[in-house]
């Protein structure tokens, strides 16, 4: 029985993410956006069904597992928008050197200030990147993956609804700029709406969030001594 019900779990995960991703398309609603509707969808579900994390988690760990060739797969959009990066190199470079350690510093400081304890602060510092880097660097700082995942959540369902929001209220004329700040702040949530602002600007999204990711991996260690 317990078999069963873990795999109802995977299918209406899956069919949940199928619906709203097709729902979004046709509207364009936030409210309707996969990342926002479809963790709800489920919490509601497993709250109102009483299903247990262990047994919820049975088959659909193997949705967390494809997290490890996502990762992989970063590395065919960097090969195909090489001439982008190497045209704008020392602004991607500078943008990412600036964001990264602004986002992380930023986490961890807040989270001192309103007393949360050391597992949080490790579970927020690397919530501004994709969720795949995010999840490998709170590995190796010690910090807990499952929930620098809702972090990730959080962080790209906010920059989704605020980014745009962000856009008007700073003077940034530059598609470069937009497309960093919402691939920097916001990471795969943020290269979505950058999408909908114009190609330019999602591609310097996408690049910005991973390069973002794969230097956070990297500075993994410096973040650690940091917390």
């Amino acid at each position: 029985m317990e078999n069963l019900l873990a795999f109802g779990c995977l299918v209406l995960t899956l069919a949940l993410y199928w619906l709203a991703k097709k729902l979004y398309r046709r509207t364009g609603n936030w409210w309707t956006a996969p990342l926002l509707a479809v963790p709800l969808l489920v919490i509601g579900a497993v709250v109102v069904g009483h299903i247990p994390y262990h047994t919820y988690f049975q088959d659909t760990h193997w949705l967390s597992w494809l997290l490890g060739p996502a990762t992989v797969a970063f590395a065919i959009p960097i090969y195909e928008q090489r001439q982008v990066i190497r045209k704008h190199a020392l602004s991607l470079s500078c943008g990412v050197l600036v964001a990264m350690p602004v986002a992380v510093m930023s986490s961890v400081w807040l989270a001192r200030a309103f007393g949360l304890s050391e597992m949080l602060q490790k579970s927020l510092a690397p919530r501004s990147i994709s969720t795949p880097f995010a999840m490998a660097t709170a590995s190796s700082i010690g910090a807990s993956p499952d929930l620098t995942a809702v972090f990730v959540v959080i962080t790209g369902v906010a920059g989704m609804l605020l980014g745009e929001l962000m856009l008007m209220l700073l003077p940034l004329r530059s598609r470069l700029a937009k497309g960093a700040l919402l691939g920097a702040a916001a990471h795969g949530a943020g290269t979505a709406k950058a999408n909908e602002l114009g190609a330019e600007e999602g591609v310097v999204a996408s690049l910005t969030m991973m390069l973002g990711g794969i230097a956070t991996v990297f500075a993994a260690p410096l973040i650690a001594w940091f917390v």
